[in-house]
């Protein structure tokens, strides 16, 4: 047996060692850089945009062009979350914690070289792992069904409810949230539309990469307006060559770690559906609670950027094993990959364990080299790459937004989604400035449909909550506890050292807070009577959560009141109060750019987004940045340049049907460039 499983090993090795597949595997690993590093893009749009390139291929070389862009797309996705503190997935939220902060103190090329590093070893000790276990693996993905399906995605919440903030009962109050947003759109049960206010939009659930972008990306992008400072706060960074050896050598230190973290994610990522959204989270709470010292962790601790990243690049490797060896694919990314495989004329199931075994161990070989060669790429950037980060705040913020809007419009082409972006964006910003964790609302919105599903099935298989005395179940609720004793131990000592968390939800401000909170439990109260009216299985779950919500909201918003009222009775006025807390917040400052953003949304109505989104950063940088006309008219055509040639001609996007275009349609002589500005 174990001559055979060495003979197929190597033989896979040998396999992609020809010279057209090394080509494809080039180009893949090439595609897959820039995909991660622009936001809202992601592996799966690669895969996407390459699959019809493969129909012709041969499967080894379909597979070099796929995979080596699927994996390095994890590897270069650490460049958004630590410069920018916008994550380019949903994975990547908890690199963002310290990620981003040593950004801010000058030290981006020591966390990206660290990151990248860790994301080499990660992806090759990931598929080390996996080969070694391929034979044994599938007995551990039978193990978990419904029950433990459930229960490890309650563990995942539990995680970044504790880990992201200075208040487990804030974290865990927003994971509701998180989990009430899931709620919106059609059931899996019945044909019942939830909380869609009528529209249309929201039937097919809430967008996640609009979401995600709107809560992460539009707050930090707001305050290198308002404060028109650099991603380095001080305006000085580190010796970006030093700081890259500096941050290889961190890994290479902390090699125990990174492996222990790589093992973590490979198996985690086995899990269908579930094990890219919750193994950043479980490795970094794995790193923070097996440390002596937690006090930095938040602050740009290097542990807490090396430890999801070894992850999330060894979670590739395990996420495809399900979707090869049992047909069953866990995400956008995998079920295109087993489309791939099904086009090619390659059967998913066990048989690829045993007929197909050598191209099976080629295709862990391919996700450990792409690893690889993307660290070594990007490492060779590095020291360009850092130099983002002392820029002016001014000329960073109108090239990121132009991003992030365009990557929300991927979601689903639909103004709807842009809107989805603004609205998000200052909900964020109040989350941020209130000293609410955002994380848990963003994987709560990943988990929220497996969750339900999970929970209904357990309830209708077992008849009951019997599926509760399960070994793996009692094993998981276990953890849960153990995670949120630690975690509230944790933060108890800061407190009491005079050391209060800083980071993810670190700003104290009551008087913003409040209101959130208030609105919060109107929220959950008003979700919980109007689920009344749909049958059992419709609103079961809604139910579960709007009680516990509402319930853990009332107990914030008395905790805010209090500490509101401790706070006027510092100052001796409400006047002095409220002014102050809008002072912390920055909110005269905030009220014009909100202005901007319903600015887009109009003026792209009206002229479409190869129009708007130029005028816009052309205004931007003459107004709000006093920079020179000449400057401003060359960054807004290079604004156009992307939306036409890349968006619009390289990734075929449908952009919206204006007013504008609909008239100049009208008039237009056939045969004119209309492409060009609609």
């Amino acid at each position: 047996m174990l001559e055979t499983m060495l003979e197929a090993l190597f033989a896979g090795l040998g396999l992609i060692f020809q010279w057209h597949v090394l080509a494809y595997f080039a180009l893949g690993c090439a595609i897959g850089i820039l995909m991660g590093a622009i936001p809202g893009l992601g592996g799966a749009i690669g895969l996407v945009l390459l699959l019809p390139f493969t129909f012709s291929m041969e499967p080894v070389a379909a597979f070099a062009l796929l995979l080596s862009s699927w994996a390095s797309t994890s590897t270069s996705g650490a460049i958004t979350s630590i410069m920018l503190g916008i994550p380019s997935t949903a994975a990547s939220q908890a690199t963002v914690l310290d990620g981003y902060p040593m950004a801010k103190r000058g030290e981006a090329a020591r966390a990206l070289g660290a990151a990248f590093t860790s994301s080499a070893i990660g992806g090759v000790c990931g598929a080390a792992a996996l080969g070694i276990s391929l034979p044994l693996i599938l007995p551990v993905i039978l193990a978990f069904e419904s029950p433990e399906t459930f229960m490890l995605g309650v563990l995942g919440l539990a995680m970044v409810g504790s880990l992201s903030g200075r208040s487990i009962l804030k974290g865990v109050t927003a994971a509701m949230l998180g989990l009430m947003l899931a709620m919106v759109g059609f059931p899996e049960s019945q044909a019942i539309p939830r909380y869609t206010f009528g529209t249309l939009y929201l039937l097919d659930d809430l967008p996640l990469i609009p979401v995600l972008l709107g809560l992460f990306a539009i707050p930090e992008i707001m305050e290198l307006a308002i404060k028109n400072v650099s991603i380095a706060r001080s305006g000085q960074t580190a010796d970006t060559r030093r700081g890259l050896l500096t941050g290889v050598r961190d890994a290479l230190r902390s090699w125990w770690l990174v492996i222990r973290c790589s093992v973590i994610g490979a198996y985690i990522g086995m899990l269908p559906g579930l094990g890219a959204s919750i193994v950043g989270w479980v490795t970094y709470g794995h790193a923070m609670q097996s440390s002596k010292d937690q006090s930095q962790f938040g602050q740009g601790d290097l542990r807490g950027v090396l430890a999801p990243e070894a992850a999330n690049n060894a979670l590739r490797g395990g996420a495809l094993i399900p979707t090869v060896t049992m047909g069953i694919p866990g995400s956008v990314g995998t079920a295109v990959l087993m489309g791939a495989l099904i086009m090619l004329g390659l059967r998913p199931g066990p048989g690829m364990l045993e007929a197909e075994l050598p191209m099976t161990f080629s295709f862990v070989w391919m996700i450990a080299i792409a690893s690889v060669i993307a660290t070594v790429v990007l490492l060779w950037t590095v020291e360009h790459v850092a130099k983002v980060a002392l820029l002016p705040g001014h000329m960073v913020v109108p090239g990121v937004l132009l991003f992030v809007y365009m990557g929300a419009w991927l979601g689903g082409a639909s103004v709807g989604d842009w809107v989805s972006c603004t609205f998000f964006g200052v909900l964020g910003f109040f989350m941020k400035r209130g000293g609410w964790p955002r994380p848990p609302v963003i994987l709560a919105l990943v988990l929220g449909g497996i969750l339900e599903g999970s929970f209904q099935i357990s309830m209708r298989v077992h008849q009951g909550i019997g599926w509760l005395e399960r070994p793996i179940v009692l094993l998981l609720i276990l953890v849960i506890v153990i995670t949120l004793f630690f975690a509230a131990r944790g933060i108890a000592r800061q407190r009491l050292k005079g050391r209060p968390k800083a980071g993810e939800a670190s700003e104290r401000n009551p008087a913003l807070s409040l209101p959130f909170s208030v609105i919060l439990f109107l929220v959950f109260i008003w979700a919980g009577f109007s689920s009344l009216e749909w049958p059992p299985p419709v609103r079961q779950f809604p139910l579960l959560i709007a009680i516990p919500g509402a319930v853990l909201a009332f107990i914030v918003t008395i905790r805010d009141l209090q500490d509101l009222l401790a706070a006027n009775k510092a100052v001796g006025a409400w006047r002095v109060t409220w002014k102050k807390a809008a002072e912390d917040a920055s909110l005269t400052e905030a009220l014009p750019f909100f202005g901007y953003l319903a600015a887009i949304l109009a003026l792209t109505l009206l002229v479409g987004q190869k129009i708007a989104m130029p005028v816009f950063i052309g205004v931007y940088l003459l107004r709000w940045g006093h920079y020179r006309k000449r400057f401003a008219a060359a960054y807004a055509l290079a604004g156009w340049a992307v939306l036409v040639f890349f968006y619009d001609q390289v990734m075929g996007m449908l952009f919206h049907t204006s007013w504008l275009a609909l008239w100049l349609q009208s008039v237009l002589p056939g045969g004119a460039p209309e492409w060009l500005i609609i």
